[in-house]
């Protein structure tokens, strides 16, 4: 039996040194057990194997039945621990109704966010951040599309969304705010329409214009995070300059054919802008519109739900955000890498902040 213990405490060193998750590593002791089982009523008695292991089965359906009862009551004390946060927060959230204090949740609210509520890294204090939070989003097409959905369902105070387009079939192959009705009508009102309907609870801010250097810096003022899912290199970099300007961090994404990237440039806490790492517009035809390239529908919902989902830790202080770090998703072999990026001291948009 001691032979037995030693190795599942091997497996268990050797897979944590590894970096092996916990679960696999459960199941490989929990395969090792089933395995002496085996032996143990397979096995004539007199054995040599079967008396190496005890001689027979009950000393280990002992163990294994105290294990499953140190598993069953830990379990049990999550489950309490995750449901008493859960109360903890709505209690919370229902004084500060009760009392007036702030812009409180409404009980309807309560039962909305109650997922978000019950995790540990946002909880009541993450979910009051969201609906404080003013995030302007440029862009309502295919990036933008998944960002709005998600943002508006998180209960994100303010989403301000500028564009200047207008919807058409094309679109909607991967334009999922936007429906067959929608045709012909400017994008920032079809999407307001969408999200008003998902939720009523948060402002949407629509702005059916281009995006220019005249109103960028007065318009991203207005927010606390800019989110840019624009298709055109040169209002990236119209974003990125007035992101710089305003000391606004910015959440970029983009996308092409099978391919696309999110990363969050903010010099003011150390990471790069985007003229750090493209301090040069591409040449013709190596940044090519996704009407030119094309691309596949489900890929701006995978990125920009990422996106979202940055937007959100970025709000709550959740995780580890994509600051300092680039993602990069190939949708064609299922591939994801992070590669790290870091600021140029002679960036000649951020290098004197």
């Amino acid at each position: 039996m001691i032979l037995v213990l030693i190795l599942a405490a091997a497996i268990w060193a050797i897979g944590s040194w590894l970096g092996t998750p916990l679960q696999a590593r459960a199941i490989m002791l929990a395969l090792l057990y089933v395995a002496v089982l085996f032996v143990q009523f397979a096995l004539p008695a007199g054995h040599p194997l079967r008396d190496s292991l005890g001689g027979g089965p009950g000393e280990w359906l002992v163990l294994g039945g105290l294990v499953a009862l140190v598993l069953a009551y830990r379990a049990g004390l999550i489950r309490v621990r995750d449901r008493a946060r859960a109360v903890e927060a709505e209690r919370d959230a229902a004084t500060d109704l009760a009392t007036g204090s702030g812009d409180a949740f409404s009980s309807v609210e309560l039962d909305r966010y109650a997922r978000h509520i019950v995790l540990r890294e946002i909880g009541g204090p993450g979910q009051r951040k969201l609906k404080d939070a003013r995030v302007l989003v440029v862009g309502a097409g295919g990036l933008g599309s998944p960002v709005l959905l998600y943002l508006a369902a998180a209960g994100v105070g303010r989403i301000g969304v500028i564009d200047d387009d207008t919807v058409s079939l094309s679109n909607l192959q991967r334009q999922i705010v936007h429906d067959d009705a929608s045709g012909g009508l400017p994008k920032v009102f079809s999407a307001e329409r969408r999200l008003r309907g998902l939720n009523p609870h948060v402002e949407i801010r629509p702005y059916n214009r281009r995006l220019t250097a005249e109103i960028a810096a007065d318009l991203l003022g207005e927010y606390d995070l800019v989110i840019d899912g624009s298709d055109s290199f040169a209002t990236r970099r119209l974003v990125n300059d007035a992101a710089v300007e305003t000391g606004t961090p910015l959440l970029a994404g983009a996308i092409t054919q099978w391919e696309g990237q999110v990363t969050i440039y903010d010099p003011a806490a150390g990471a790069p802008c985007l003229a750090c790492l493209f301090p040069d517009d591409p040449a013709p035809g190596l940044a090519p519109s996704c009407a030119e390239a094309g691309v596949v529908g489900a890929l701006p919902g995978i990125v920009g739900s990422i996106m979202a989902l940055e937007a959100i830790k970025e709000i709550t202080g959740a995780g580890t955000t994509l600051r300092g770090t680039m993602l990069l998703w190939d949708g064609l072999d299922a591939d994801a890498r992070r590669i790290a990026v870091s600021r140029r001291p002679d960036c000649p948009v951020c290098g004197d902040i």
